[in-house]
């Protein structure tokens, strides 16, 4: 049985994916220190959440979906050391929900002699609007002011909305049933601290030598720009069929090709939330601080850090982008994406040719059949 189990609960947008890369990008380093990360990949950790948050499709997933958090609990069990578990999905559990986790994981079966909470947590105004570009990447179509007069959602599946972004609201269903020493928040620095100080501070929590690994593998998140974030936003609203339902398709599509790797690059202006949502912004600012000085929670770091600065620096608000310059956003990403169509086209002609060449060579019964199921867009040369 483990001797500590750190339970890293997110928050979402708060350097989770960067702390994650780094543990998952040398596990052996971490096993030969005494702290297991379990799983038999990475995306245990996600499924996990879901077998956690009682998804209402669990049933329809694969089994190594309804299997991860019994895979991660068996793991546990057999270590004697300290284990981690990290995802910030779990930050949207129920109190029950978050209970019970606890509970199995100190349960005889696959426990620990204790169970640590940890929350990294974050100022609320560049974590909303953080978390309203993360919605933009699932398919939302909601404007940030539509999406910031949503009411806290009573739904653990719910990521993108306060239930899982108010520190405050989040300890309050997890802390209940630990010690105040054993819940720790850790701030986000704040900017112009050294890059990897949330790493060490992490590290050094959990029991890991921070300077003994290889931060290179991981990459700044950064950002849309507004006009981009709001092409995107419209863009969604032509993508709401079957076609991007399934989260790979979002994921390879909607995030990666369009969002990060066609939008982002354009480096657009910054902006802040409309004023009603700044001053909401620091009111769970202000009642999240509060809330972590009267429970006595462990802070690694600088509580304040929490707070929405008094005067924040200029910035356009989210409301004011331009028709023209949702435009210019969307012929430059499509004059990109025509350059995208004609080099895979090539591409693909140019594997074609090496098919049709191959199958002079080597005429073998039933290979233009084999071709044509495995290629579908072969099936033209293979009639030949």
């Amino acid at each position: 049985m483990a001797s500590k189990v750190f339970l890293h609960i997110g928050l979402p947008k708060t350097g989770t994916t960067y702390l994650q890369t780094v543990m998952w990008s040398d596990r052996a380093r971490m096993r030969a220190q005494g702290v297991l990360l379990p799983g038999r990949e990475r995306r245990d950790h996600l499924w996990a959440t879901r077998v956690i948050r009682q998804d209402p499709n669990l049933a329809t997933y694969d089994a190594a979906v309804r299997e991860s958090w019994d895979v991660l609990r068996a793991e546990i069990a057999a270590w004697s050391g300290t284990a981690v578990i990290s995802h910030e999905f779990f930050a949207g559990c129920s109190p029950e929900q978050a209970a019970g986790m606890i509970a199995a994981l100190q349960g005889p079966d696959g426990g620990a002699a204790e169970v640590h909470l940890v929350v990294t947590a974050r100022e609320p105004v560049g974590l909303y609007a953080g978390s309203w570009q993360e919605s933009l990447k699932n398919r939302d179509t909601r404007t940030m002011p539509e999406y910031a007069a949503a009411p806290v959602s009573d739904n653990p599946m719910a990521v993108w909305n306060w239930r899982t972004l108010d520190v405050g609201l989040v300890l309050e269903r997890w802390a209940a049933t630990l010690p105040a020493a054993h819940v720790h928040v850790l701030p986000l620095p704040p900017p112009g601290s050294p890059r990897d100080l949330l790493w060490t501070r992490f590290a050094t929590l959990v029991g890991l030598d921070p300077a003994s690994f290889d931060l290179s593998a991981t990459f700044p998140n950064e950002s849309m720009g507004l006009a981009e974030a709001e092409t995107l936003r419209r863009v969604n609203a032509h993508l709401q069929d079957d076609d991007f339902q399934a989260p790979f398709d979002r994921g390879v599509y909607i995030r990666t090709f369009l969002a990060d790797e066609r939008l982002v690059t354009r480096g657009g202006e910054k902006y802040w939330p409309t004023d009603d949502t700044l001053l909401e912004c620091r009111a769970r600012a202000d009642a999240a601080i509060a809330t972590i000085r009267v429970n006595g929670y462990d802070v690694v770091g600088d509580v304040e850090d929490l707070r929405v600065p008094d005067v924040l620096a200029p910035r356009r608000p989210v409301d004011s982008v331009t028709e023209a310059e949702v435009a210019e956003v969307a012929t430059a990403v499509i004059g990109h994406m025509l350059h995208d169509v004609r080099r895979l086209t090539r591409e693909r002609n140019g594997l074609e040719r090496e098919l049709e060449a191959l199958r002079a060579e080597n005429p073998v019964p039933g290979l233009r059949e084999a071709i044509a199921t495995r290629f579908p867009w072969a099936r033209r040369i293979v009639r030949r």
